[in-house]
């Protein structure tokens, strides 16, 4: 067996045994592209062999959904299927685990009329609202992995020869999810413990509001009286414990819907919608989007604005140190699943419940009352530099560092 395919073998474990954690009897749904096609596969046989009642896989094609945007007719894309909706929603009450390979390129969508892509990812929300909320409150095991693909590794790589390219990305991924130590299950354990380390000291502090410096940002933002950070690893409503992001650096809460005031510079391309959103800045006024400003995809980035009322507003703060592993390797994915974990980011859209106290039992009138956001979007952006300062700021007005120059200064 090729050192590749030993490390793919791994992965698939990875993902499948810290991942979601699959249990003995439970149904494991996987979506995945068929560049992904490998890897779906070891998972799938790592699933049955940790116990799994049935692995349903759905599969989804680039090409496919890229001919679809380009010669469709335009209320195509104002419907999402009913029974997909409703697979879902079956799935979560069967208690199901949840399994996301992502390989798409980043410049799928581009040159497609913003519009037919707001418009379907419009409705798409609307019709897997019951689902989000399943997810975002830890009802259900869920993980979000990825794989690599010709034309993903084209755009991180493009410098390498075309041959190349591909084992290059899943280098890169290997990596960064660990699977090149001697013990990757082992491996994300210990780093498990590692952030909940900064997760306790920062709910000990009890900050009231958080003030980021940096250039092209000064912006405070107020966290909810009874926020709670979170980090790594999740737990799902039967107490098993599951991994939602592979990799993940990052530490994170909610922001008080209406606490959002000043103005935030993006540092890393966004990739949303099949289109690449960059160096934009965003203002806030009273916790709402009030300006949005972007060199590249401009357009792309007011129709994510406009989804709805809530995608007006922001739904997470999340904490990732300059010098995490992702950061340093100097690659820049074009994902966010990877870019997000090498910078400080913050989310245009809906809120965690599970980032307030009792919010996993929280109905959506009671979260709303708590200052929690909602929306049926949820879009992370990358704000972080070696030049960012944040501090955090108590009750009383006292201001204490939590980063300097990018970094944890605690």
């Amino acid at each position: 067996m090729s050192e590749f395919q030993k490390n793919l073998e791994k992965y698939a474990e990875l993902a499948v045994k810290v991942g979601v954690n699959v249990q003995k009897g439970q149904i494991l749904a996987i979506n995945a592209s068929i560049d992904a096609a490998d890897f779906v596969r070891l998972a799938v046989k790592k699933a049955y062999e940790a116990g799994a009642l049935n692995v349903i896989v759905n599969w989804n094609d680039d090409i496919v959904s890229k001919t679809k945007y380009d010669l469709a007719p335009d209320e195509a894309f104002d419907e999402y299927p009913e029974w997909r909706a409703k697979e879902q929603e079956d799935l979560v009450k069967k208690g199901a685990a949840f399994m996301s390979v992502v390989s798409s390129s980043p410049d799928l969508l581009k040159g497609v009329k913003p519009e037919r892509i707001a418009n379907f990812n419009k409705a798409a929300g609307k019709a897997l609202s019951k689902f989000r909320q399943a997810i975002q409150s830890d009802k259900i095991s869920w993980t979000v992995v990825a794989a690599a693909s010709p034309a993903w590794a084209a755009k991180v790589f493009p410098d390498a020869p075309s041959d190349q390219q591909v084992s290059l990305l899943w280098e890169a991924i290997f990596k960064a999810v660990r699977v090149d130590s001697e013990n990757p299950v082992e491996a994300w354990k210990e780093h498990d413990e590692t952030l909940h380390e900064k997760v306790n000291y920062l709910n000990e502090k009890r900050y009231a509001k958080l003030h980021y410096k940096a250039p092209g940002t000064d912006l405070t933002i107020e966290l909810p009286k009874n926020h709670l950070w979170v980090g790594a690893g999740s737990t799902n409503e039967n107490g098993a414990p599951f991994m939602a992001n592979m990799p993940t650096e990052e530490v994170f809460t909610v922001p008080l819907k209406t606490g959002v005031n000043g103005t935030v510079a993006s540092t890393k391309p966004l990739s949303y919608g099949g289109n690449i959103i960059d160096r934009f800045s965003i203002t806030f006024d009273n916790g709402k989007i009030v300006d949005v400003k972007a060199e590249e995809g401009e357009e792309v980035l007011k129709h994510l604005v406009e989804t709805d009322e809530g995608s007006h507003y922001l739904g997470e703060v999340a904490l990732v140190p300059y010098d995490s592993p992702i950061s340093q390797s100097n690659i820049l994915f074009y994902n966010t699943l990877f870019d997000e974990n090498a910078s400080n980011h913050l989310a245009i859209g809906s809120a965690y419940a599970f980032c307030i106290e009792g919010g996993k039992k929280m109905s959506s009138e009671e979260l709303k009352e708590n200052g929690l956001n909602e929306s049926i979007t949820h879009v992370d952006f990358m704000i972080g530099s070696a030049e960012m300062d944040i501090d955090g700021i108590s009750a009383d007005g006292k201001s204490e560092p939590i980063f300097r120059n990018g970094n944890w200064a605690f």
